[in-house]
């Protein structure tokens, strides 16, 4: 779609190259953000690094056969992309579900859910992509007595259906 309207900062000739396109070096991230204890997280884009006032993005990794304590993240909507290891998220006012990601997969975890990030590898740390719906990283961190067996959630959609049991 083209527009003949000016776009905001277009007649500041030089103000695009400030105010435009931003590269973060992965060994630029920041960690000095929120953090829940068993993972690291490092942010990428927010509101103080690159003025983001609508997105939070960064990086969690999980060590190898580690959990994350509990918690959620308020109102904000998150989505976990899986980059290496195999991730098990349980979920739940005493994270009585559970489902597994691997590389690839994205997780949904939408407002005040309480949850909790598992490494499902002995040997593998758990890297992933961080993205929320807003540019400040509210973490709750809670205190949950889990259940001792969950129930296993297999992510399903309108179009696929629960795979069967065998």
């Amino acid at each position: 779609m083209t527009t003949s309207e000016p776009q905001p900062n277009s007649s500041a000739g030089g103000a695009w190259r400030d105010n435009g396109v931003r590269v973060i070096k992965a060994d630029s991230l920041d960690s000095n953000t929120a953090q829940t204890p068993g993972m690291d997280r490092a942010a990428a884009i927010n509101a103080a690094r690159v003025g983001a006032q609508k997105i939070w993005a960064g990086t969690v990794t999980i060590h190898p056969n580690a959990k994350t304590g509990a918690h959620h993240h308020g109102e904000l909507e998150s989505v976990i992309y899986i980059l290496r290891g195999r991730a098990r998220m349980r979920w739940g006012e005493r994270l009585e579900f559970v489902a597994e990601a691997e590389p690839g997969d994205f997780i949904f975890v939408p407002p005040y859910v309480p949850h909790q990030e598992i490494n499902a590898s002995t040997d593998e740390p758990l890297e992933c992509v961080l993205v929320r719906s807003d540019s400040e990283a509210v973490v709750v961190n809670l205190d949950i007595e889990p259940v001792e067996k969950p129930d296993t959630v297999h992510w399903v959609d309108p179009i696929h259906r629960e795979p069967d049991s065998v």
